[in-house]
C-alpha cells in the first residue's frame, strides 16, 4: 500500500474516459490498495484511478470509518430518480474548492467486486452523490462541467489563486 501522487486539475487525463477492468488479480487489490492510502491522505471520501493516472474504471468510496470502505470496479448507473438533491462536492485533484451540485437523489449501480463478482444495488443521499461524482470521473466529466459556466469559471480562477499562491510559499 502506497500514497500516490494526485493528478491536478487540469491535467488532460481527467478528462479522459477509462477502460473497462477484466483482470480481478493481485494488481488489482494493490491498485484498490493504494486507491484507499491516497484518498485518506488527501483527504477525501471518494476517489478513482484516473486520480492518481491510471485510466482504470475502479473507484474507492468510504463516506466514514464507521461505514467502511466501498471498492466499485467498473461501475455504471443503470437508473436515476426523478428527485433531485444539492451536495457540496470537490475533488482530491482540486483540493480547496468545492460548490453545490445537483444530481438525482437516487440512483440503481451496477458494479464488480474485487473478486469479479456482479453486484447491483440502490443508492441514496451522500451515496449516491459520491457514486454519480466517481462515475462522473471515469466516464472523462470532471466535476465542474456540471456547473454553471459562472460557477465553473469562478472555481476554476479561485484554485488558479490558491495555487499560485501555495507555490510562492
Amino acid at each position: 500500500m502506497a500514497i500516490r501522487p494526485i493528478v491536478r486539475f487540469p491535467d488532460p487525463v481527467l478528462s479522459r474516459r477509462t477502460d473497462p477492468i477484466d483482470r480481478f488479480d493481485d494488481a488489482l487489490q494493490a491498485l484498490a490498495d493504494d486507491l484507499l492510502d491516497t484518498m485518506r491522505a488527501a483527504p477525501g471520501i471518494g476517489i478513482t484511478a484516473p486520480h492518481i493516472g491510471v485510466l482504470q474504471r475502479l473507484t474507492v468510496i468510504e463516506l466514514d470509518r464507521e461505514s467502511g470502505v466501498r471498492i466499485f470496479v467498473n461501475p455504471v448507473i443503470l437508473s436515476r430518480s426523478n428527485e433531485m438533491i444539492r451536495h457540496a462536492e470537490g475533488s482530491v485533484s482540486m483540493p480547496g474548492i468545492s460548490e453545490e451540485v445537483e444530481r438525482p437523489a437516487t440512483i440503481r449501480v451496477r458494479y464488480q467486486t474485487l473478486d469479479g463478482t456482479t453486484v447491483e444495488e440502490d443508492a441514496e443521499g451522500l451515496m449516491a452523490v459520491c457514486l454519480q461524482h466517481e462515475i462522473d470521473q471515469l466516464d472523462g466529466i470532471f466535476w465542474t462541467q456540471r456547473l454553471s459556466r459562472l460557477k465553473r469559471d469562478r472555481a476554476v480562477k479561485k484554485f488558479e489563486k490558491v495555487w499560485r499562491e501555495a507555490a510562492r510559499d
